[in-house]
């Protein structure tokens, strides 16, 4: 019964750090929504580290909200 219990939590434990990781992802996705669509939409195919690369090289022109998760993030 202990055994069961300690996995059931460890299950939970593992779906709360995925729900949190994967809601971050998208405030991201939708802080940088606009800016990519202004400044990298020729890369919006090419795959996320070309997006990225994008945000980086207009970093001056994007919105506090983008430039805020970018830092946030190590960008």
């Amino acid at each position: 019964m202990l055994r069961i219990s300690f996995l059931f939590l460890l299950a939970l434990l593992a779906a709360q750090i995925f729900l949190v990781s994967h809601a971050s992802a998208q405030q991201g996705h939708d802080a940088c929504a606009r800016d990519v669509s202004r400044f990298c939409r020729a890369q919006m195919n090419d795959g996320d580290s070309a997006v990225l690369g994008c945000l980086k090289q207009h970093r001056a022109r994007l919105s506090r909200a983008c430039d805020k998760v970018l830092t946030e993030n190590g960008q």
